[in-house]
């Protein structure tokens, strides 16, 4: 017995997948970078405020949030920094003591410590465009 085709025609609904999964996508990202902001500034060493009061986060592109200061001397809060025992500065008034000053990371700890936190909101927002 010979087999029946039928032929039946559907609809791509790609580009309309796209756009939800792009706006989940990015609404999670701003959650995220929100969040990271928060807990940058928990961590982040205080003395004036002004560091701490400098962190921010933004949506560079479809696929990346920024967390991060503009402020000249973060990094060497971040990561530390060298220098010359012996030498008189005023701003403390002291002279310096160690060769190398560790630093205190804020902004490293605040991503990598909330990894799972982050994902659930990925998934959490992903799973918003099914309904």
């Amino acid at each position: 017995m010979a087999q029946k085709w039928q032929i039946t025609s559907f609809i791509s609904r790609r580009a309309e997948v796209n756009s939800r999964v792009q706006a989940a996508t990015s609404r999670a990202l701003e959650i995220c970078g929100g969040k990271a902001e928060t807990y940058a500034k928990q961590l982040c060493p205080v003395q004036t405020g002004n560091l701490r009061n400098s962190i921010t986060h933004r949506q560079e592109d479809e696929n990346t949030e920024l967390i991060g200061t503009s402020v000249s001397y973060a990094p060497y809060v971040e990561l530390g920094h060298q220098q010359t025992p012996g030498r008189y500065v005023a701003a403390i008034g002291a002279r310096l003591v160690a060769s190398f000053v560790p630093g205190k990371p804020y902004l490293k700890p605040a991503l990598e410590n909330h990894i799972d936190e982050y994902k659930n909101v990925m998934i959490d927002e992903l799973k918003k465009i099914e309904k």
